[in-house]
């Protein structure tokens, strides 16, 4: 199948080396490969006709057959209409048409929400082709891009000028739309959710046109759309404050859960940037810190680096350990193919967790073993490594999967609650007394708050500087390691009861909210859509939304089901 046209930058920009003036034509003929960063993060797209991406901009293409698939393949949809307008004057002929005609457009940028939350089978409105890097302020150290420019297209936009983003989520394949609208976010205690890094926007409206917001220009409305779930008007563009471009030293260490108890406050308070992977079933906590680093600084001593084989050797021996055999309970369809064994050596560490995942995904005791073949690759992976902070901060999110992330208050740097730590003793034990089979890691980051008042970490301005407050974001995960539509039915049903235990027990205790990209409206019954209507209102100032929502997009042509039942 064809590659999403979402992927078409990633060619360009691979063919101009500078992002900015490609050769090669804006609407390939032709499927072509992902490259390789890409395709070690993502798996299969599926994709619009190379006749749909030949349309004009204000034109739809009718089609219906053609298949859209987020990386997980967990959502699809075969879109009616898709725009993929070149120009913000395409963009508002675009927009303007289609509120006339009362015609369905849900924006969508590089389509990485792991819910679907960017589909609509009416129509779509793609903004892949808005990705211009429009200037760079040395001086007020600001970047001004279009929507559909790529995290790392302006990242590298910025280098030349000494420039970077003040912080990254864990890809850097989005939109820099996307980016921010779902109110993405890195680590570090001090350090905001993504869109705290805008600073003034044009988003074009059904009813009123294109905007200009900023502080200065509608403060309120700036900071509601700052965090506008595509619902408020298409971001056309977009001024991003930046700080300079700086380098890492990041230290990667395992401690045991009592370690990380004991030295919690310590490990907020003096790092940059911060992230724990808990091991389900395991002692073993991974601590990745980021700090400041100079060329030129000595780098802390540290044990001699293991060979690569070294690391592999206890996911190795466990997949050597099941060549030609099937585990007892295991059935035949389960046993590892043998041509699986032959590549083995050439696999990389999440490569490997997920084969031996599909072996029997569902198993907590096998699950527990597999997690503690990847305690001691941690241990075994253990040491410092410099970088540019673009590079260091983002990581591996291994293979398809479902996701679920939280986010909930814990105090401030400088007086932390506790919670965070609460959250995940709490967790840990619900995990191990309901033998739910959950795979490595369950991944914990910091923010401080956002002034955004749809941002999960939200902070009410009368309550103080938003930054002065601290938010914990927790993300659990189930593999889909398989293609086996029978398997992957399976994880899915025990994910939904791994969320349910989630939602029962922790939510409410932690004052919790999902992160926008995570939450699965569609697969929630009548009482557990009413909980969380209920919760999303108690945490956001839903009301207000939805009166700009009817104010600038009086007909809804920017929703779809996931808007109507999440937002009702």
């Amino acid at each position: 199948m064809q590659l999403f046209a979402f992927l078409l930058t990633k060619a360009r920009s691979a063919a101009s080396g500078g992002f900015k003036n490609a050769q090669v034509p804006r609407h390939l003929p032709k499927t072509f490969a992902v490259l390789a960063g890409a395709a070690a993060a993502y798996h299969t797209w599926y994709a619009l006709p190379a006749a749909a991406c030949q349309q004009v901009a204000h034109e739809g293409h009718h089609d219906g057959e053609s298949e859209f698939a987020n990386w997980s393949a967990t959502h699809k949809v075969r879109p009616q209409q898709l725009f993929e307008p070149e120009t913000i004057e395409d963009l508002q002929r675009v927009v303007a048409r289609c509120h006339a005609a009362g015609q369905k457009i849900r924006v969508v940028g590089s389509g990485l929400s792991p819910n679907g939350m960017a589909f609509s089978s009416q129509g779509m409105l793609s903004t892949v082709l808005l990705d211009e890097i429009i200037s760079v302020d040395k001086e007020k150290q600001q970047v001004t891009v279009q929507a559909g420019a790529r995290v790392q297209q302006v990242v590298e936009a910025l280098r030349p000028h000494g420039l970077t983003l003040q912080n990254f989520a864990s890809i850097r394949e989005q939109t820099m739309g996307g980016f921010t609208q779902v109110g993405s976010h890195g680590s570090g205690a001090t350090i905001p959710p993504v869109d705290e890094q805008v600073v003034s926007m044009k988003l074009v409206t059904p009813a009123q046109g294109c905007l200009e917001l900023s502080q200065e220009q509608d403060p309120k409305l700036f900071h509601m759309a700052r965090v506008g779930l595509g619902c408020l008007g298409v971001v056309a563009e977009l001024t991003l404050q930046c700080v300079p471009s700086h380098q890492l030293l990041q230290h990667t260490q395992v401690m045991t859960r009592q370690q990380v108890h004991d030295q919690h406050k310590q490990l907020l308070q003096q790092n940059r940037h911060l992230r724990y992977m808990w091991l389900p079933y395991t002692d073993a906590v991974v601590v990745v810190t980021g700090n400041a680093y100079k060329e030129g600084e000595p780098m802390p001593a540290s044990p001699a680096l293991a060979t690569q084989d070294h690391q592999l050797a206890p996911f190795r021996e466990l997949l050597h350990s099941l060549c030609g055999k099937v585990r007892q309970g295991v059935s035949p369809d389960q046993e590892l193919p043998s041509q699986t064994m032959e590549s083995v050596d050439r696999m990389s560490g999440t490569e490997l967790r997920d084969h031996l995942l599909a072996i029997d995904p569902l198993d907590h005791l096998w699950v527990a073993r597999v997690n503690q073949a990847e305690a001691e690759w941690w241990k075994r992976c253990e040491g410092y490594q410099k970088g540019w902070s673009d590079w260091l901060l983002g990581f591996d999110c291994g293979g398809q999967q479902w996701v679920l992330e939280t986010c909930f208050p814990c105090g401030t740097v400088k007086q932390p609650s506790g919670a965070d730590l609460q959250y995940m003793e709490d967790l840990l034990n619900k995990i191990e007394a309901a033998k739910m089979p959950a795979p490595s890691p369950i991944e914990q980051r910091w923010t401080c708050g956002s002034a955004s008042h749809m941002s999960p970490a939200s902070a009410a301005a009368e309550e103080g500087d938003s930054q002065d407050y601290l938010f914990s974001w927790v993300g659990i995960i189930m593999y889909l390691p398989t293609e086996n539509e029978r398997q992957r039915a399976a994880i899915t049903k025990r994910f939904k009861e791994y969320v349910t235990l989630c939602k029962r027990d922790l939510f409410q205790k932690y004052a919790a909210v999902e992160h926008w990209a995570k939450i699965e409206p569609a697969e929630l019954n009548s009482k557990e859509l009413k909980l969380l209507q209920k919760r999303l209102h108690n945490h956001y100032p839903m009301a207000d939304f939805n009166a700009a929502r009817k104010r600038l997009d009086p007909k809804s042509i920017l929703s779809n089901e996931f808007v109507d039942l999440v937002l009702a």
